[in-house]
């Protein structure tokens, strides 16, 4: 049996849900980024109770084809930029596509309805939310964050994450490494 939880986008949130899970006697055979397989079938009493129970974590159980959908999108988003190494090649939408089984129009059409953004827009708010963090990490320069995340050079990165934070990378970089230092000094 399948379930779908909201919110789900961590290690820690998996490692709560199969806790969750364990102490309503059921196996887990998968447990991904909003997505749990189960082996058994759940009783109302059981599945109101992993909906309460998740609920106190701040997850939730989702039961609509549509918000189910929509956070499929998100996950597979979310594991996109945030989890993997690599970025795909292809297009976004092509990727999406083919890792959902659903055409990418309608996708779309339901993410924007529900979401009131596209797709495109939540895609880059996640990707300026990754070059925050890579920032914060000080590994890589702006030139590798912007290759590594596929933006078709800096200036393009840099406006983007303008557009979306208010601020020019450099300034929150440098702004986080002041904050830093002032925190050291107490």
């Amino acid at each position: 049996m399948k379930l779908y939880i909201k919110y789900m986008v961590s290690l820690r949130c998996k490692l709560l849900v199969k806790e969750e899970l364990n102490k309503l006697g059921l196996h887990a055979v998968i447990v991904d980024l909003g997505l749990v397989e189960v082996l058994e079938e759940m009783s109302l009493t059981q599945r109101e109770q992993l909906r309460e129970n998740l609920l106190k974590s701040g997850l939730e159980l989702l039961d609509d084809k549509k918000s189910i959908l929509i956070e499929r999108i998100k996950n597979v988003i979310t594991e996109m930029i945030h989890y993997s190494d690599e970025l795909p090649t292809q297009n976004y939408s092509d990727y999406i596509s083919e890792k959902l089984n659903y055409d990418y129009t309608y996708l779309s059409n339901i993410f924007s309805e529900v979401k009131g953004i596209t797709i495109q827009q939540f895609i880059i708010i996640h990707k300026i939310e990754r070059v925050k963090e890579l920032l914060l990490y000080d590994e890589l320069n702006l030139t590798e964050i912007s290759y590594k995340l596929h933006y078709s050079s800096v200036a393009h990165l840099s406006n983007q994450f303008k557009k979306i934070t208010g601020l020019t990378p450099s300034y929150f970089k440098k702004m986080r490494q002041s904050r830093k230092g002032n925190l050291e000094s107490l």
